[in-house]
């Protein structure tokens, strides 16, 4: 009840912050008599033209990163779906994490849709090498902090420290279903229409 609340008061204050906020710019709007006045813009008017503006610089990195968060995104989504349609048991703590790295090798697809969408809207042409990176980024991150810090668990004699066929069974999972989802949806991503901006 208290969350609920809370939700409820900051709600009410940005909705009131924001209708403060859009009266005063439509009040301005509406006073301006003269054509010098008019062509002066002010507020958001000055930047609506560069929100939808491909960058210059990087649109590969951009694209890659926001098709590995949606890919990212879609796993915890369908984790927690799973969890509140009680699939998975909160019991087992290792249930949902063998549920999350199963979901993200599954959403691969997803992750290369987005990033093959969204480099196309930057007219980019070098598809096969952002399809690559948006397999290989991120899941290389990871894979190389967890293989250093598994070493040292190994060497302490750990109990935590993972063997070396789940491991491998790991990593035939990304190479095997992950990254030929990813090249599936960026297939379909780049022959999608173009994303056309407002």
């Amino acid at each position: 009840v208290n969350s609920l609340m809370i939700v409820v008061f900051l709600t009410g204050a940005v909705a009131t912050i924001l209708i403060r906020t859009l009266k005063r710019d439509i009040a301005g709007y509406n006073e301006m008599q003269t054509l010098e006045e008019a062509q002066e813009e002010t507020g958001w008017k000055l930047v609506h033209g560069d929100v939808f503006r491909p960058p210059q610089n990087n649109s590969l990195l951009l694209s890659v990163l926001v098709g590995t968060g949606a890919q990212i995104g879609s796993a915890f989504f369908f984790t927690l779906l799973a969890s509140m349609l009680r699939m998975l048991n909160p019991i087992k703590k290792g249930q949902a994490l063998t549920a999350v790295i199963m979901l993200y090798v599954l959403c691969g697809g997803i992750g290369g849709y987005v990033s093959a969408r969204l480099y196309k809207f930057c007219d980019a042409k070098a598809w096969k090498k952002n399809t690559l990176a948006t397999a290989i980024f991120f899941p290389s991150i990871i894979v190389g902090m967890f293989m250093f810090l598994n070493i040292f668990l190994t060497f302490v004699g750990a109990a935590t420290a993972v063997s070396f066929l789940t491991i491998f069974l790991i990593f035939f999972l990304w190479a095997c279903v992950a990254t030929p989802l990813a090249f599936l949806g960026s297939y379909f991503g780049f022959r999608a229409e173009k994303i056309e901006v407002p």
